[in-house]
Order: structure tokens, then sequence, then C-alpha cells
């Protein structure tokens, strides 16, 4: 079963088109992704103008991201390891 040199070039068309969609796809969610850091950004500078330590939010929010089982298995050995280091 041989390709005919139209088929290739048919089977190409159709590759290069759709290679095509999935780079501008791309292209336009990393679009997206800048102008959402970029509100990210603001709603930080505006907390921190009003007097919020952003370096705690963003600790907060990668905390809520977290299941509860492993945030109180890290505080614990944490507990423990300054427990050990006389830092409790």
């Amino acid at each position: 079963m041989d390709i005919t040199e139209d088929e290739k070039s048919e089977n190409y068309r159709v590759t290069a088109g759709e290679l095509r969609q999935f780079v501008e796809r791309f292209e336009r969610l990393d679009e997206e992704k800048k102008a959402i850091a970029e509100q990210q950004k603001e709603v930080m500078s505006e907390a921190k103008g009003r007097g919020y330590d952003t370096k705690v939010i963003r600790k907060l929010i990668a905390l809520r991201k977290r299941d509860e089982n492993d945030i109180a298995e890290e505080e614990a050995v944490l507990e423990m390891y300054k427990e050990a280091l006389g830092m409790s």
C-alpha cells in the first residue's frame, strides 16, 4: 500500500494546519497567563500598600492549596525539630 505524493502533500497540509492551531492556541494562553500574572502582581501591590505582608499572604495561599493532614504532619515535624534544637 504505497502512499502517493498527493496523499503525502494532503496529509502535510492537514497536519500543518492542525499544528498551527495548537501553536496559536498556546500563544493565546501564554498571553492570558501574562495578563493574569500582572493582575496578581497588582493585587499584591495593593495589599502591600494597605500594610499587609505579601510574603505571608503568599504562604497562606500555598497552604490553602494543600491537604490539611499534610500541613498538620509538617507542622508536627517542624515543632519536634524546633524542640530538639531548643527553639521552642
